[in-house]
């Protein structure tokens, strides 16, 4: 199993928005932002507001970060793959509101929309 098939697994349980729809639930507020990448990309620019949890340490941290199984989280990575993974997982562990960004920071930052 390559991290291709990974994904498209993870796929076929979580919910994948287009970038659009993530700049409307920005803009409703209410929507916690989280972002998986590393602590570098991270640093290099993120959506404001966002949470950082590296993808790696998600189920060491999500549970202090956001205690909330029904909060309502918009999860990104860089371009979708990590940010698939992070959401499949989240759903896992019982998190009921989770969607993930198609395309990542790349597409968020492509449009133009707020960075920090």
């Amino acid at each position: 199993m390559t991290a291709k098939d990974l994904v498209a697994e993870a796929n076929k349980h979580i919910t994948n928005v287009p970038v659009s729809i993530a700049k409307e639930l920005f803009d409703e507020g209410g929507y916690i932002f989280l972002d998986v990448r590393t602590a570098n990309e991270f640093k290099m620019g993120h959506i404001p507001g966002a949470i950082h949890i590296e993808r790696g340490l998600l189920e060491f941290k999500i549970n202090n970060q956001i205690p909330d199984k029904n909060a309502q989280i918009v999860v990104y990575c860089k371009v979708g793959g990590r940010g698939s993974l992070a959401a499949h997982t989240l759903v896992r562990m019982g998190y009921t509101n989770v969607v993930n960004i198609e395309d990542g920071w790349v597409a968020w930052e492509k449009s133009g929309y707020p960075v920090e």
